[in-house]
């Protein structure tokens, strides 16, 4: 399975070592799934990893979270983002994970929020056979091998 996951998702699999976004984060390493990233992302998560509700719950250091970012680059396809892709959610960032998931032919967008799992947006993935998926949910297939 190829799967897009948003920054929530990835900021919980760093913050948290036990918990479904870690296991999907863990299980989207092995063959024959794939973390499909872009820059963007990957960018805005080391952001987040630095706020400070977020570095009081991880307790990462710089170097912890530039390792974590680096590594992530280095195990994700990261694909480009073209300049035309149209804004089909309320939040800039969160066209960012579609556009992605769409450059990158994904299967999935992982994600907890609301306004990606929204129906207009839902739709809009489904035209290109992504589906918009929570962490949960995403695990529960993984693990059935679906």
């Amino acid at each position: 399975m190829r799967a897009t996951c948003d920054t929530n998702v990835l900021a919980r699999a760093a913050v948290r070592p036990t918990g479904p976004a870690r296991a999907v984060f863990v299980e989207l390493l092995s063959d024959p799934h794939a973390h499909v990233l872009s820059e963007p992302i990957v960018t805005e998560l080391a952001r987040v990893l630095r706020y400070d509700r977020v570095r009081n719950q991880s307790q990462m250091t710089d170097a912890e979270i530039d390792s974590f970012v680096n590594d992530l680059r280095e195990l994700a396809e990261l694909v480009t983002i073209p300049d035309s892709a149209p804004p089909v959610a309320n939040d800039p960032d969160d066209d960012l994970v579609v556009a992605t998931a769409v450059a990158g032919r994904a299967d999935v967008i992982c994600t907890r929020d609301r306004h990606i799992r929204h129906n207009v947006v839902r739709a809009y993935c489904a035209t290109f056979g992504i589906r918009v998926l929570t962490d949960v949910e995403l695990l529960n297939e993984l693990r059935a091998g679906r």
